[in-house]
């Protein structure tokens, strides 16, 4: 019988795991909007509240491989419980320094929280090779944690604006704080994540650690940072678009859902899809297919015809990001499966960042069509360098069964 989303969510200890994981995901996407709604507020400055999310969201982006090193090291039970504790305990002392208007800005409290993240994302995914050791099955495993992501990410700031009718922003980051510790702690209590044991490896392989696992991802991270661009610079010009065609900034709303939606479409069909090519080869493809979406944007004569197209650009969004995750997982050390898809989540956040600001830039010299064609035209670029790289000798994995490499157990 085929494997299906059934199949997987049928897994001994699956559902259980998974949704402890996405409980405690969920608090990714309440707590940066309440953060800033609840700093604007104290303070008065959006200014103010810029800054105290810029720190949030670097030391959150930024350090994730670092954290997740640890979880790769010591395991997820020893690693994720003073993580999840300090950052509770920091978004618990954001809630209260941020409560009443006028409290000084919490900038220090804001980015020490930011760094003290745990990667629960990251850690899912890994945990999934020992749910699901079967390729196609993890195959499916991802694709649905993809989209179940996507969803949390659309649902958290709804959920914000609920809270913040009834109560003060703050309320949200308290919220936050619940969240992660409650997902977390279903996490790690899970069987399957108790079980897992850190993987000792010896001082010669430990040598030059964060170079040696960047080298192994390299194309999978690199492919990451082309959808990260494509979506930060879509995100901005989508809103230029609808205010220069008449549709003010609330006429965004259509095409940016069209690419979500079609995100969830097209990652809920690539994990239902028995693929016959390994990962190394659609990689570069479904990223390409994302530019070409995107550059072909650029030609979009109104707001229909661009939600159309952004429809048809998410539809490789989350197949990217889902084969990328897999590759990565694959081409990483045995010890190192945590960090290889918390430098896959690093580079689709660092694109993203670029991705807006090139965008802003693009937006003030030029009409939107060509910023969205260029935004294509660099995301084609950067699939042509991920097939590139994959004629170097030993840079894909092995691909077993359906073409999805079997991931390694730790």
């Amino acid at each position: 019988m085929p494997a299906s989303y059934a199949h997987v969510l049928r897994l001994p200890h699956a559902r259980t795991t998974f949704a402890a994981a996405l409980l405690g995901r969920l608090s990714y996407g309440i707590v940066p909007l309440s953060v800033m709604l609840a700093v604007t507020r104290t303070s008065g400055s959006y200014t103010v509240a810029g800054a105290v999310m810029a720190l949030f969201s670097a030391t959150s982006v930024f350090l994730s491989p670092a954290r997740a090193a640890l979880i790769d090291r010591h395991g997820p039970r020893r690693a994720l419980v003073p993580m999840t504790a300090a950052y509770a305990g920091l978004l618990g002392l954001l809630t209260a320094v941020v409560w009443r208007p006028g409290a000084a800005a919490p900038l220090v409290v804001g980015a020490v929280a930011g760094a003290c993240t745990p990667p629960l994302g990251p850690a899912m995914r890994a945990v999934w090779g020992r749910i699901a050791p079967d390729p196609e099955l993890l195959r499916r495993a991802y694709s649905l944690d993809a989209v179940a992501e996507e969803l949390l990410f659309v649902t958290g700031p709804l959920l914000v604006g609920l809270l913040v009718a009834l109560a003060p922003p703050a309320v949200g980051i308290a919220a936050g704080a619940a969240l992660i510790t409650a997902g977390a702690a279903g996490f790690v209590l899970s069987p399957v994540v108790r079980s897992v044991r850190p993987e000792r490896a010896g001082a010669k392989e430990h040598e030059g650690g964060r170079g040696r696992v960047l080298r192994a991802v390299r194309r999978p991270v690199l492919a990451a940072l082309g959808v990260g661009l494509a979506l930060g610079a879509v995100d901005l010009l989508v809103v230029a678009f609808a205010e220069g065609h008449g549709s003010g900034g609330g006429g965004a709303a259509w095409p940016l859902a069209a690419l979500s939606a079609g995100s969830a479409v097209g990652g809920l069909l690539n994990g239902a899809v028995s693929w016959r090519t390994s990962a190394g080869v659609r990689l570069p493809l479904l990223t390409a297919g994302l530019g070409l979406a995107v550059l072909l944007a650029g030609l979009a004569t109104g707001l229909g015809t661009l939600t159309a197209v952004m429809a048809a650009a998410g539809f490789f969004v989350a197949p990217a990001l889902t084969t990328a995750y897999l590759f990565a997982d694959a081409a990483a050390p045995a010890d190192a499966r945590v960090r290889a898809g918390a430098w896959v989540n690093t580079a689709v956040n660092a694109g993203s960042t670029a991705g807006t600001a090139g965008a802003g830039v693009l937006a003030g010299l030029l009409p939107t069509g060509w910023c969205l064609a260029a935004t294509g035209a660099a995301t084609l670029l950067v699939a042509g360098t991920v097939a590139r790289g994959a004629t170097r000798r030993g840079d894909a994995p092995r691909p077993v069964g359906d073409g999805v490499p079997v991931a390694k157990t730790s």
